[in-house]
């Protein structure tokens, strides 16, 4: 029986303890830790924990803990709550500062942005590229479950729409789903201060200067500007640059001026910055990814989808594809979908058929086999953490041969964006069977649906036929099942 409670204690002991703990987040699949001292984790113990499907991360400030859906959230909540009873009864300084970044509270407005962990300096570096992308998708993470659940509703509400039917309530879903995506700009803005040190009220307060319908009254390099120009783009770098003018006025005011100067000087800096500058070049951005994306599809939609299908794996094992997210937001806030995310979501089902592959290759490892078991129905649905870290990764080749898979399904999908049939989806999130209520295209769903599904199928039978025949040595046999 699965215990979270236990799971959080054992996380927290092999991860140096509460006083080594200044942050707390999680996603879909991973429990994201922020420690002080990366040294004190025990990465081997931490690896064997039962539930624990992999580590990422290791010998860096930022940790990552694999442990699937549902149960990510329960886990997460559980150390939450351990490191606010630490805090009260120690007065551990970390687990405090872990706690209330858990809970979603930052700097207050009136007061200094919190200092990085004084051992974050001395601890190993990743590359600047892979760390500036994971502290973007740190960003739009906790974003997620609103896009899912609005993409959902904005689906069934497209569906009702198109029937004819409950038309007294169609209106009211359309206004629940497109509520979030009017106003997500604040929610990146806030996002974004939190992330990088700055009070998040403040960050939030600059974004929403993006979506405000006055802006259409403001003239900027000869042009007058629209609401919402820019999208997420120009929200994350108003918020970024309204942080860095925050933390410039705290450090030279005296107490007194800082309460009423800084905030206003941040708001007026940032938000003048936004709207002579920065909203018409994140909307020129915003406007070539579009192009962009669209070009690759209707020209080299069938090699486009190849690559993406094939490589997005490799992004998943090192938690990097969360970095993706703005691109699919703008897409969505352009275009009413990402054409990206189904060509993506074939990496998953190349995992699903090089497992079944192994499942059937490997009937003497009972250990093996069950673990496929109780993953496959997370496969299937697009979690692809288990799979990765339970049975493809460990094995080697047939990680390589479910990428095989994945990329089939692409070129599947991208071979009809050349035909002029786009396939996307009006959120971003889940992927394999999941994903189905939220698919759309420039045909409407029902096209879309049947080219995702066919997809799904040619990644299923390419992923499973590749590891049966390359996914393991010579000479290995199986043997008669127990």
């Amino acid at each position: 029986m699965r215990n979270d409670s236990a799971t959080a204690s054992d996380v927290l002991a092999l991860t140096g303890g509460p006083a080594n703990i200044t942050h707390v987040t999680h996603c879909l699949t991973r429990l994201r830790l922020t420690l002080t001292d990366p040294a004190a984790v025990d990465e081997e113990s931490l690896r064997a924990l039962p539930g624990v499907l992999g580590v990422i991360g290791a010998g860096t400030p930022s940790l990552q803990v694999v442990l699937g859906p549902g149960v990510v959230g329960e886990v997460t909540a559980e150390v939450e709550r351990q490191l606010a009873t630490a805090a009260r009864a120690g007065g551990v300084r970390a687990g405090a500062g872990a706690v209330e970044a858990g809970m979603g509270t930052g700097p207050s407005a009136t007061g200094p942005a919190a200092a990085p962990p004084p051992a974050e300096a001395r601890a190993p570096k990743k590359g600047p590229v892979a760390a500036a992308l994971r502290r973007v998708a740190n960003v739009f993470v906790p974003l997620i479950p609103a896009l899912i659940g609005c993409g959902i509703i904005a689906g069934v509400n497209g569906l009702l729409t198109n029937a004819g039917w409950l038309p007294g309530l169609t209106p009211a879903l359309a206004a629940i789903a497109s509520g979030f995506m009017a106003l997500i700009a604040v929610f990146v803005g806030y996002q974004t201060a939190k992330e990088f040190g700055g009070t998040p009220i403040l960050g939030g307060a600059v974004a929403a200067v993006v979506v405000y319908p006055g802006v259409a009254k403001v003239t900027a390099f000869g042009v007058h500007l629209s609401p919402g120009q820019g999208g997420v783009l120009g929200a994350l770098v108003a918020a970024l640059l309204a942080t860095r003018v925050e933390k410039w006025c705290r450090g030279r005011l005296p107490g007194a001026l800082d309460v009423l100067l800084t905030p206003t000087v941040t708001v007026l800096v940032a938000g003048l910055a936004t709207l002579y500058g920065l909203m018409y070049a994140a909307g020129a951005v915003a406007t070539a990814i579009g192009t962009g994306a669209n070009w690759l599809l209707t020209t080299t939609g069938a090699f486009a989808g190849l690559l993406l299908g094939g490589l997005f794996l490799p992004l998943v094992m090192l938690g990097l594809h969360q970095a993706l997210i703005p691109i699919h937001t703008t897409l969505i806030e352009q275009q009413g979908y990402t054409v990206l995310l189904p060509l993506l979501a074939m990496a998953g089902a190349g995992q699903v058929g090089g497992a079944l592959a192994v499942y059937v290759r490997l009937r003497h490892d009972t250990t093996l086999r069950t673990t496929i078991r109780s993953a496959l129905p997370a496969g299937l649905l697009g979690v692809g953490e288990p799979l990765i870290y339970g049975v493809s990764l460990p094995l080697g080749r047939p990680f390589i041969t479910a990428c095989v898979g994945g990329a089939a399904g692409g070129a599947f999908v991208g071979f009809f964006a050349m035909l002029g049939q786009k396939v996307g989806a009006t959120a971003i999130g889940p992927s394999g069977w999941a994903l189905f209520p939220l698919l759309t295209g420039n045909q409407g769903p029902a096209p879309a649906i049947a080219i995702y599904g066919g997809g799904l199928l040619t990644a299923y039978a390419v992923g499973f036929a590749a590891t049966l025949a390359f996914g393991f040595p010579r000479g290995t046999t199986p043997l008669p099942a127990e």
